[in-house]
Formats: C-alpha cells, structure tokens, sequence
C-alpha cells in the first residue's frame, strides 16, 4: 500500500509502498478513502514525542481517517466489514500506525458508524479536533450569559470550540486574523494579536474580564491571555501553558485536557454534523502527494480550518 511514512528516527517522511496492516484482536482495518491532518502529526514526524512514548520504524503518519471496513479483530461486533466508518489512531504505545495511507489499522474504541449525511472528506476531519473541543469546551462549565475566550480559534479544534460555546448560548470571543469565517461559525467578536496584547483587548470590551478561557495556542505562560480572565474563573489548555501555577496566581482554575477520541465522544458529533447543526470546516483538500505541503502549512501556524488528505486507489 501508498503510505506517507517516517522510515527511520530522524528521516524526513515520504512517500513509499508498505505492507498492509494485519488485523489483530479488538482492531479495525479499513480502506482509508480521506484522512485529516493535525498538528500533532508534526509532532510525530519530528521525533518530539520520542522520549514519552516509544516509537517503531517504519511509521506512518496521520491520526483521523475515514473510509470502509475491510476486516475486522476478534471482540469487534459493532462494525462490520463493507461498513463505511470513522475514526482515530489513539496515541498509545509503541507509535506506529497511522492513517496517511491505504489502508489504516485502528482501536475498535476508536472506530464509529459514518452516518450517511456526512461524506468521507468531512468525517475524517471530525475525530481529534472535535473530542478535543468538546473535552475541553466542557472543562470550563460554560453556562447561558458567559463570555468565553477561545484563544487560537482559527485552526480546527477551535472551529468545533466556537460553535459548541455558542451552541450553549455563550458569547464567544475569538482571537485571529479571519475575522468573516469565525463569526460565521458563531463568535461574537474576533481579535487580532497583531493590534496588541489580546488580554487588553478583551478587558477593553469587557472590563470585569470573561468567565472562561478555552486556550490553544502557546508554549509559555506569557502566550496566554490570562489576564483576560475574571478572578475565580475557569481556563482549559490543549496547549503547553497555562501550568496550574500560572493559573493560581492569576487567580483561574486550570484543566489540562489530554483528548481521546473514542467513538463515544466523536458519533454523536458526527450525528449533529450531518443533520447540519455543526459545521465540519474543512478549509483545504489535499491529495496524498500534497500531505507533506498541508502539514508544512500548518506547522507555520497559516492553517484555517481543517485540511484532509483523499486517499486514491
């Protein structure tokens, strides 16, 4: 099979013909027809999680896919071969497959129903960005009348954080340059780290400062804008800062959200998908010769949205 692989520690990923994956006990192998890319393949490729969780060679790259069941592992009833599915590669050692390929073997934890009105391209940009939304959306308890920051909105976790928060009747402040498509998927108000500090943006408009923070965005403490939030609020990182140190002195509560995108969290997202109550923004589709460009793109930080991969046989 066609695979967008790392062939050894420290070579740069390409693409080159691997075997297909066995199937094993509790395991899903499905014809892979879209896969979603995230900012955590740069981290694979990279070697960053080397010294975490162990890695073995040669490994493809990619978390999210969609596409048909070929066969299925001993334990698996709830999909079925020829079934037109969904899912997500948990991180979980040794590192090693991936969905950037033919075909993709994955958790049957991790493997839902497509339902039919959401087609490949979409479902495969669902798993990781939507569960970690939603964890981290429902970290912070936002209630009807709360304003909540979402900081680095514009990629696509924050795409799937805006709309949930709006969804709950909150006032959703976003930060990022593409003001139109944030509002769009619900934000009330979009700021730009370019005209200044964004915790003295908010606290202009909002001088009492805003009930919650959803943070995506840095790797240090002076990257994120607590400032920007009340005393006795509440803060929820997918990102390497805020620590709860930080938190404490500025007076918030912290919750690092480690994701995991079982089918429980990531079906009835796709449900509300495809009856049209969420958006899945997808940005930019790529071919599998192009993956190495998309995850270049988003490693710069110029992603919006979600970018997928089709897979062609």
């Amino acid at each position: 099979m066609r695979a967008l692989h790392v062939p050894s520690a420290g070579e740069k990923p390409r693409i080159g013909d691997l075997p297909v994956p066995a199937v094993t006990d509790g395991t899903v192998l499905i014809r892979v027809r879209a896969a979603g890319l995230n900012p955590m393949d740069n981290a694979i490729a990279g070697g960053w999680l080397a010294g975490l969780i162990p890695h073995e060679y040669p490994l493809v790259l990619g978390r999210d896919a969609a596409g048909v069941v070929a066969a299925v592992g001993a334990g698996v009833d709830h999909v079925k071969p020829g079934d037109e599915v969904f899912g997500h590669v948990v991180l979980a050692p040794p590192i090693q497959a991936g969905t950037l390929a033919e075909y993709a073997l994955l958790p049957a934890a991790a493997v839902a129903l497509k339902p039919a009105g959401l087609d490949f391209v979409r479902a495969a940009a669902l798993p990781l960005a939507a569960a970690a939304a939603t964890q981290a959306v429902d970290a912070v308890d936002p209630r009807p009348g709360h304003t909540v920051l979402v900081s680095g909105a514009s990629g696509g976790i924050g795409s799937f954080a805006i709309q949930l928060l709006a969804a709950r009747g909150v006032t959703v402040i976003a930060t990022g340059t593409d003001a139109a498509r944030l509002t769009g998927l619900g934000a009330t108000a979009v700021v730009d780290r370019a005209a200044g500090p964004i915790a003295e943006q908010v606290r202009a408009a909002h001088p009492d400062g805003v009930d919650a923070l959803v943070n995506l965005f840095g790797r240090t403490d002076a990257d994120v804008p607590l400032g920007a939030v009340r005393r006795g609020g509440r803060v929820s990182t997918l990102a390497q800062a805020p620590d709860s140190e930080a938190g404490a002195a500025a007076g918030v509560t912290v919750t690092k959200i480690m994701t995991r995108a079982t089918r429980e969290v990531t079906g009835p997202i796709a449900e509300r998908a495809a009856a049209g109550s969420i958006a899945v923004d997808v940005q930019t589709v790529l071919s599998l010769e192009q993956a190495v460009d998309g995850l270049a793109t988003i490693a710069a930080g110029h992603a919006r949205g979600k970018t997928v991969v089709t897979i062609e046989h």
